[in-house]
């Protein structure tokens, strides 16, 4: 495990500060790169896309990596320590990029839309997007409820989910609704993967929140 994050910058294409940030976290096995591959796809060239790597090595692979170990059911090892770096890293951005968390969305698919959902509640950024991913079984908790607002939150999930079933995605829902968030959700005839379209509702969402 590293002290502190690695991570891929792809600046603005127009050469001028960045007017917000776009955070993506790879999923369970996956790593920055694959992420940042579709960075051209986003059609936002006024944002800087920030990729991360996660701290933990990914089992028996030379390039993947995980926020926490899943091969046990419900024990998610090593998220306390992906909670902190993630959230230190992303409270670290103002001061090496110039632009505020209030300017900053956070995503990430399948376990990184999970670890969206979890840190993102507890941090002023502009908004969340959720890419077929869940929520940890202790987000409804009192720290969140304490806060003033949560951040916008825009959640899309395939039908055909057989990884991260649908019913996950309508429970993330129905919390954050629940605990005071403007969710705006959609449902794709899909497996657990990333389409084209729903790049084009995320480049609105940015759009409208950062």
């Amino acid at each position: 495990m590293t002290n502190t994050l690695k991570f891929i910058s792809v600046p603005a294409k127009t050469g001028q500060p960045p007017k917000g940030l776009i955070v993506i976290l790879h999923g369970w096995g996956a790593n920055a790169e694959d992420v940042a591959s579709l960075s051209p796809l986003f059609n936002l060239p006024d944002y800087q896309f920030l990729f991360p790597d996660a701290p933990f090595p990914f089992p028996d692979s030379s390039f993947g990596r995980a926020w926490y170990d899943l091969r046990i059911e419900n024990m998610y090892q090593g998220l306390t320590e992906s909670r902190q770096m993630l959230t230190d890293w992303l409270q670290s951005l103002e001061s090496s990029t110039g632009v505020p968390l209030l300017r900053t969305i956070l995503s990430g698919f399948s376990q990184g839309g999970a670890m969206t959902l979890d840190i993102g509640l507890k941090l002023p950024l502009a908004g969340l997007v959720s890419l077929s991913g869940y929520l940890h079984p202790d987000v409804g908790n009192v720290e969140i409820q304490n806060l003033v607002s949560l951040p916008p939150v825009l959640i899309m999930h395939g039908r055909q989910d057989t990884v991260v079933p649908l019913q996950a995605a309508l429970l993330a829902r129905k919390t954050l609704e629940s605990l005071g968030a403007t969710v705006q959700y959609y449902e794709f005839d899909m497996g657990h993967e990333i389409r084209p379209e729903m790049l084009e509702l995320l480049r609105n969402f940015v759009v409208a929140n950062a």
